[in-house]
């Protein structure tokens, strides 16, 4: 049975950053952006070497008047072309021709509106037809190589496999072959990481189609998905045993995971339902909070604008920051450790250092002194600060540091490279990620956070790990513009007001 066949599935989701809508132009962005960047850097480049050779002058176009309402006029046709066109659908699938055809495409409409524009208000006579005609032809050629280079550098970089979508796969054995084959015929941002069959005659440590069996029963799909990176569960069973499905979907919501069930099969409540297309199925969406791609990308775009301005204000602070710490500490001046990001993903935390270098074997000395009930860790008075001398009570510059969240800094590094986001939720650490029970999981169903909801909820006084979690949980549920907005600037007066370390 081909599961294509009847409309198949549902998604349930109780993560914040599931983006409603996939509109080909907001999935496309960056290819977006580097055509605008193409036809601004043709047209500076057409004015710049028709200036040079007749004259042999050196001029920037947009310094005159009529070519800057030139530029301002091709930014707002490129957007109208995007938005109208749907050019950018399948650009990744693409061959080299079709892109061809597409560029081409694209420039004609795009010269078709600029000439339009000089006719309709009279500058036509003004601009001259040389710089046109070499904007033209230096943008068909720069906007094809450049897409072009993208593509394969898309297709092959490490950093796209770290994004993908991990889905773990549970249906009857006769699916299997047939959801594998829908999901490998077109290059897409998931990928299936494991396959469950609950039957007790499945072999586990085998594969189909190359991809792992991991579980025959629900005590080991939960275990796989608690200890493995799981975004996303496609649920495709013929029986109706709903139980099961109900028992399985609970348990996946409890970790913050989307579901994909059997639409014949759902009687809960579905708020936010849509209807869409993911990898040829069709599938009805749910989630408690959905974030739009508008969203989404004032959010990217906060965090790249904080981000960058962070990694300035990180290397001023290095300059004294870092003799600082090598005088009262010989050793490295940033602290690095492996954190576990979104739904499990490992990625590397820096910050400034603030302990001593042996400040992680001597926790296990002072694991009788945390005042956190569960499974995160905090001592008043830890000696392990640098200048917080034996008994912990002296305010030495590790003190000062972590006072002022100085430590914080090199974060934004993180925040620009895109493993943390300026307001989410706290990374934990591996030993910590290798205690979790199921719904502690569900705080990582969104990018942790240099600030978060707990950290402004009384960050110094939290000592129970559940409040912690509940915190994080709330957070993810009502996320919104406003609420980041919320949360940093209630940061800035908890950090002005020194009421302890994020």
């Amino acid at each position: 049975m081909d599961p294509r066949d009847t409309p198949f599935t549902k998604e349930l989701e109780d993560d914040f950053v599931y983006k409603r809508a996939t509109y080909s132009w907001m999935k496309h962005i960056d290819f977006i952006l580097a055509d605008l960047l193409c036809i601004h850097f043709s047209m500076l480049l057409a004015y710049f070497l028709r200036m040079y050779v007749m004259s042999g002058n050196i001029r920037f176009a947009y310094k005159y008047g009529m070519y800057r309402m030139l530029g301002i006029v091709l930014t707002i046709l490129h957007f109208c072309v995007v938005f109208f066109s749907n050019s950018y659908s399948g650009i990744l699938r693409r061959g080299k021709l079709v892109e061809l055809i597409k560029v081409l495409t694209h420039n004609t409409v795009m010269a078709a509106g600029l000439i339009s524009f000089m006719y309709v208000i009279g500058i036509s006579k003004q601009i001259s037809r040389l710089v046109i005609i070499g904007y033209v032809l230096f943008s068909i050629l720069s906007m094809y190589l450049v897409r072009i280079t993208m593509k394969r550098v898309i297709k092959n970089q490490k950093v796209r496999e770290q994004n993908m979508r991990h889905i773990l796969l549970i249906s009857d054995k006769e699916n299997v072959t047939d959801i594998i084959s829908s999901f490998n015929k077109n290059i897409n941002d998931c990928k299936i990481v494991g396959i469950a069959m609950l039957s007790e005659n499945t072999c586990l440590n085998e594969t189909m189609n190359e991809i792992p069996i991991v579980a025959n029963n629900e005590n080991d799909i939960f275990e796989f998905a608690v200890r493995n990176v799981v975004d996303e569960t496609f649920i495709v069973i013929d029986n109706d045993d709903s139980k099961i499905v109900q028992r399985l979907s609970n348990s996946f919501l409890q970790m913050g995971v989307t579901v994909h069930i059997n639409l014949s099969m759902f009687t809960t409540e579905m708020p936010n339902v849509v209807v869409e297309k993911m990898n040829g199925f069709t599938v009805m969406t749910s989630s408690i909070n959905v974030i739009t791609p508008a969203a989404a990308f004032i959010k990217r775009l906060t965090d790249i604008v904080f981000g960058i301005v962070g990694c300035i204000v990180t290397g001023l602070l290095f300059v004294f920051l870092g003799p600082a710490i090598k005088i009262a500490d010989p050793g490295p001046v940033f602290f690095s450790q492996k954190r576990v990001g979104k739904n499990g993903r490992l990625f590397t935390i820096y910050k400034f250092r603030s302990m001593y270098q042996d400040a992680e074997a001597r926790k296990k000395d002072l694991m009788s002194k945390n005042k956190m009930e569960g499974l995160m860790f905090k001592m008043d008075e830890d000696p392990r600060i640098i200048g917080s001398g034996p008994d912990g009570k002296r305010k030495g510059l590790g003190y000062w540091i972590r006072t002022l969240s100085l430590d914080e800094f090199p974060n934004f590094f993180s925040i620009l490279k895109g493993d943390m986001s300026l307001v989410g939720t706290r990374p934990p650490t591996v030993d910590e990620f290798k205690e979790y029970s199921i719904h502690h999981k569900s705080r990582l169903a969104a990018k942790p956070g240099l600030t978060g909801m707990w950290q402004v909820s009384g960050r110094s006084d939290q000592t129970d790990f559940e409040e912690v979690v509940a915190l994080d949980a709330e957070y993810i549920k009502n996320w919104s513009i406003a609420l980041d907005i919320k949360i940093i600037v209630k940061t800035f007066f908890v950090v002005i007001g020194r009421k302890g370390s994020i």
